[in-house]
């Protein structure tokens, strides 16, 4: 059990020019801060800035929000650099194009107690579906499933965050992939195992579909798994041009 004075859970959100989703992300998060049931103070929200040049930042710090600033431009970096700033016993990721559910820090924090878990996420459910964003869906997520592995809020407790060292920031993609491998290997060996707390799913934006077309990132795929036996540095472009580089 925690002490009175103490935080229970570090929430960071890694944000690159996020001013038009982040608010909607915050309103969803003080709904399930002042929804838990051990107290909304015993929550602090890390925004993880990572070089944006828009009023993220302002953002933030208007909604109450500890800013960290994370000058090195990738993903892992910010996640990581949010962690090293919390205060909390247990560390919650979540994107900031997403939605969080009113009950995922009760469900987190209920599945974290039994104390044979090391991780988890809350899984997602798409804003809007059709044909071309299931079949992007189907594409990835039986497999992260088959590996005891989901997205949306993904959670763990700062000790074990620090034993495997945080997210590899030379992984430009699929550092949550990653990080998770790595707390399921730490958990193995105390008998712990990776958890999906699917009662509270994470809404996650379409923006990219919006943007590029629903039948895109099955294209995307394709051409990077075609790109792998041949060319790491045309891997490492491809990712380069979608995750960085696009205007959302």
């Amino acid at each position: 059990m925690t002490e009175n004075n103490s935080i229970r859970f570090s929430i960071i959100i890694p944000a690159y020019n996020e001013e038009a989703y982040l608010p909607r992300l915050l309103e969803t998060v003080e709904k399930a801060r002042l929804n838990y049931l051990h107290g909304a103070e015993k929550i602090e929200v890390i925004v993880a800035d990572n070089c944006s040049t828009d009023s993220t930042a302002e953002i933030a710090s208007q909604n109450g929000c500890m800013v960290v600033k994370v000058e090195k431009r990738a993903i892992a970096a910010a996640r990581n650099g949010g962690a090293h700033s919390a205060r909390g016993e247990v560390l919650a990721f979540v994107d900031a194009d997403s939605k969080i559910h009113i009950e995922t820090f009760n469900a987190i924090d209920s599945c974290l107690r039994t104390g044979n878990v090391v991780a988890g996420a809350t899984g997602v459910r798409m804003e809007r579906m059709s044909p071309g964003i299931a079949a992007a869906y189907m594409m990835i997520v039986p497999l992260l499933v088959c590996l005891g592995m989901d997205a949306g809020v993904i959670f763990c407790r700062k000790e074990d965050f620090q034993k495997v060292g945080g997210y590899n920031e030379e992984m430009l993609a699929a550092e949550d992939v990653r990080f998770l491998w790595d707390l399921k290997k730490l958990g193995k060996a105390s008998g712990r195992k990776l958890a999906r707390v699917t009662s509270a799913r994470t809404i996650t934006s379409t923006r990219k579909f919006d943007e590029l077309g629903d039948w895109h990132y099955v294209g995307l795929i394709l051409r990077t798994l075609l790109a792998v036996p041949f060319s790491r540095q045309k891997v490492d472009k491809i990712i380069k041009d979608y995750w960085y580089n696009v205007r959302c």
